[in-house]
């Protein structure tokens, strides 16, 4: 790491990071409050064996600063925050894990609210509500939203529509090739609505069972082996696993005509990647604005649950999508910068009027 993680902070606009460890439970854990003028930090609490420390410092600092960006563009009076828990999810979930990191959690007086995100789940956050009242997600028999990857899948989905709108004049996903790489809750669920509508799935993902799951429920769905990905033609790529894989040897390869997935920091380096994306034709929905149902529908929960309302604004990414589009095009920007524009406005016109000006 180049910088210091202060450098990195200040050049990233984080307000607090905070580094957590106890040797009892095995936890070693970083949260990273990046702004909460609009309200309150919000966002997921990710467990990943990281390579190394640094790699798992910057993540923090990237997904944070995603999540500020999400929830001022989605409309939320909440700011955003990041946790990523560094370890193997297989060897340290427990309760008494969880609770301490609750504890964590709690000590920053609400400044952080957290919810489920890789390798975490409702019952997790169950565990994490023992020890602190800031967290979302939690089990529906407890009167949480649960599961929110349906609701993001669907913002996803949502998205993509209003891409096909874009790029061939309708919105329709039938006959439409989508590589969906990552199989997980989101990636699944975006599959059914794809194959629902008639679009035609390739999937991509390193975990077999994931895999399967699909295959079980969907028999006409290809699948191709990650390395390959980048070598086939389709209209759309949906990236729905980790981060970055939208990079100069990929986009060189890339034979698609859209990418909208719910991956977030798809853009390995948005000062360049995006770009890149206009000059190769390819139209890219920023992350933070097509994945932001997952947050959407815990956000409701925070104001009493009803599902019903969190799809009806999950549906406000059609629009926003387009209205992005628009932007960029007016501007002679990439989208994700159009994006960012889009809700760095938001949180300055708040910002002033918090201020009185």
């Amino acid at each position: 790491m180049q910088q210091s993680v202060i450098e990195l902070m200040q050049s990233m606009g984080h307000e607090q990071v905070m580094f957590c460890t106890d040797a009892a439970t095995g936890l070693n854990a970083i949260i990273a409050v990046h702004n909460t003028v609009l309200g309150p930090s919000l966002g997921g609490t990710r467990l990943w064996n990281y390579a190394s420390h640094t790699d798992a410092i910057v993540d923090a600092l990237r997904l944070s600063r995603g999540m500020t960006y999400k929830s001022a563009i989605s409309g939320l009076n909440l700011g955003g925050g990041k946790a990523v828990l560094i370890g193997d999810a297989q060897k340290l979930k427990n309760e008494a894990y969880w609770r301490r990191y609750g504890r964590f959690v709690d000590n920053l007086g609400g400044k952080y609210i957290t919810a489920e995100d890789v390798n975490t789940s409702s019952k997790d956050m169950e565990y994490i509500s023992m020890e602190t009242k800031h967290v979302t997600g939690v089990p529906e028999y407890l009167g949480g939203s649960g599961d929110p990857s349906p609701v993001t899948a669907y913002g996803v989905y949502v998205g993509m529509k209003a891409a096909c709108k874009k790029v061939y004049g309708n919105d329709s996903l039938s006959g439409k090739k989508v590589l969906v790489q990552g199989a997980g809750n989101v990636g699944r669920t975006l599959i059914d609505h794809i194959i629902e509508e008639g679009g035609k799935v390739i999937l991509s993902d390193i975990n077999e069972t994931n895999i399967k799951k699909v295959t079980d429920k969907h028999s006409g769905v290809t699948v191709v082996a990650p390395s390959e990905i980048f070598n086939m033609e389709y209209d759309i790529y949906a990236p729905c696993a980790l981060g970055a894989t939208v990079n100069t040897d990929a986009i060189n390869k890339m034979k698609c005509a859209i990418i909208a997935g719910a991956a977030n920091n798809q853009l390995a380096d948005e000062n360049v990647h995006g770009p890149m994306l206009i000059e190769k034709g390819i139209t890219y929905v920023p992350d933070f604005l097509i994945n932001a149902g997952g947050i959407i529908n815990i956000s409701v929960e925070r104001e009493g649950y009803n599902r019903a309302r969190a799809i009806a604004i999950v549906d406000n990414i059609y629009g926003r999508t387009l209205e992005n589009f628009e932007i960029a095009s007016r501007d002679n920007i990439h989208n994700q910068l159009a994006a960012m524009r889009m809700a760095e406005k938001r949180i300055s016109d708040i910002a002033n009027l918090k201020r009185g000006l």
